[in-house]
C-alpha cells in the first residue's frame, strides 16, 4: 500500500503535514465544541480525541513513505 502511494505521488511530508494538521484541527474542534451552548463537555472532549487520533496514522504514513523514498 505505501509504495502505491508512493507511486501516486504522494510524498512523507504531505503526511507528516496531515498529522501536525490534526493536531491543530483537534484543539480547534475542542475548543469550538467546547464554546457551545447545550452541548455537553464530554461530547466535546470526544470530538477532540476523535480527530486526535488520526494524527499517529499520518505520522506513521510519513515514516513509511520515507523509507520508501530511500529505497
Amino acid at each position: 500500500m505505501v509504495e502505491k502511494l508512493h507511486e501516486a505521488g504522494i510524498k512523507s511530508e504531505y503526511a507528516y503535514a496531515g498529522g501536525f494538521a490534526s493536531i491543530v484541527i483537534s484543539l480547534i474542534s475542542w475548543i469550538v465544541s467546547r464554546g457551545k451552548k447545550g452541548d455537553s463537555k464530554a461530547q466535546s472532549d470526544r470530538w477532540g480525541i476523535f480527530i486526535g487520533h488520526w494524527a499517529p496514522t499520518f505520522f506513521a504514513l510519513g515514516i513509511a513513505l520515507r523509507l520508501e523514498e530511500k529505497k
